[in-house]
């Protein structure tokens, strides 16, 4: 059995990743997680700074972890860069996952805001609302709707104030496991994919499919592949 531990993207949950779960084959275990504030925690308090969602979901990992099986972390977005943290930190108890899998995402460093510009999370009500809209994969319906936008805008701004910690990455912050990144061919920093090489002392991957930030769902059967075929690396001693 492989274990996949699925970390969502800024405003996700732990349902997120249904079209995912459905997709893995026998031998494959989705497990998605979830930070408080959203979901099935949804009356515990947000987080908003990197390390307390890093610690969050170490915890949640540690937990779930079948010590027979081996395990992928995949994230997306948020996730990516929430998840090479944390094969970094199991790496270094000796317990590294089979392979890292990153989509949405080109590394740490890298942001898609204009120098100079706000930081997201402080935006103001209609501008945020903007850039919701500018990244996709939030419906028109939530955003027109006030009592919904209004229910969701402060999960996703805490969530980008996490995000928002990326420009400033930890020192040392590589892994030995196997990186394997995917993004849009629409994302603004998809031609910088290769930023992952960077934080990746063994073997990596980087590809491009056709969509935005959210291709994911226009892709799901090649993203399913994507981590099916991680598990080869392991195989493989990578």
């Amino acid at each position: 059995m492989m274990q996949v531990f699925m970390l969502h993207f800024a405003g996700g949950n732990c349902y997120s990743y249904d079209f995912l779960k459905r997709l893995l084959p026998v031998g494959f275990q989705g497990i998605p997680l979830e930070l408080p504030g959203r979901g099935r925690r949804i009356s515990e308090g947000l987080l908003y700074s990197r390390a307390d969602a890093i610690a969050d979901y170490s915890r949640q990992i540690a937990a779930l972890r079948d010590p027979g099986c081996s395990y992928i972390i995949y994230g997306h977005s948020m996730g990516a860069s929430l998840g090479l943290y944390l094969a970094r930190d199991f790496e270094q108890q000796n317990d590294p996952p089979a392979a890292l899998v990153v989509t949405g995402n080109a590394g740490p460093g890298i942001s898609d805001e204009e120098p100079g510009s706000p930081q997201r999370y402080l935006l103001g009500y209609e501008e945020f609302k903007d850039e919701l809209r500018r990244l996709g994969g939030i419906s028109e319906e939530l955003l027109a709707s006030k009592e919904l936008y209004d229910f969701f805008e402060p999960i996703i701004r805490a969530d980008f104030q996490i995000v928002d910690e990326e420009k400033d990455p930890d020192d040392e912050l590589t892994v030995h496991v196997p990186v394997i990144a995917v993004m849009g061919s629409d994302e603004k920093n998809a031609d910088q994919i290769d930023n992952w090489k960077n934080y990746a002392r063994g073997y990596f991957s980087g590809k491009t499919l056709p969509g935005n930030h959210f291709f994911i769902y226009d892709y799901a059967q090649e993203l399913k592949n994507t981590i099916v075929n991680s598990r080869k690396l392991l195989l493989h001693g990578f």
